[in-house]
């Protein structure tokens, strides 16, 4: 699952709420319909940015699917935004299952990810699907490191130092 980090309290970097950890059930209302209905309203809201940036962007069959490109790389880059404001600052209660799971888990796809990815093949256009599923991997990697970054920075947080091995422990410098 995700990574620890450290501060007053421990948070899991995770996007799913895991109801067996104590401090992921503090993020459930007093009712758990009000975490779904935050998620629904987030789903709804994430889902109707992709359609309109699917009808801003259309292509044709044998087209690279910028549309479903963007969404998924801009999405990647603001979860991992929003991840690090949460774990550094924590939020409301609905914030991680409205905004995370609701608004950016409706805004981007990887259905329609794997959909572009097949038609482009069927349509004969297979170097086009190999370079798009590579670049939405590597891409959509990328943005959450960034996403996370910037909003450290932003934060006025610095990145660990890397771990230095002493030169005195065998295999040092090798």
């Amino acid at each position: 699952m995700g990574g620890r980090v450290s501060g007053p309290e421990q948070r899991r970097v995770d996007p799913d709420v895991d109801l067996r950890v104590p401090a992921d059930r503090a993020e459930l209302a007093a009712h758990p319909a009000a975490v779904l209905g935050a998620v629904a309203a987030g789903g709804a809201l994430g889902a109707l940015a992709r359609a309109g940036v699917s009808a801003a962007l259309p292509h044709g069959p044998t087209g690279f699917p910028w549309a479903t490109f963007a969404v998924n790389l801009s999405g990647c880059l603001l979860i991992g935004v929003l991840m690090a404001v949460l774990t550094r600052r924590g939020g409301p209660a609905l914030a991680r299952p409205f905004l995370g799971v609701g608004v950016l888990g409706g805004y981007t796809t990887f259905s329609t990810y794997a959909v572009d990815a097949h038609h482009l093949v069927v349509a004969g256009a297979p170097a086009t699907a190999l370079a798009y599923l590579a670049a939405t991997l590597v891409g959509a990697l990328l943005a959450v490191a960034a996403g996370h970054a910037v909003a450290d920075r932003l934060a006025g947080h610095r990145p660990a130092a890397p771990v230095r091995r002493d030169a005195g422990t065998p295999g040092a410098g090798r």
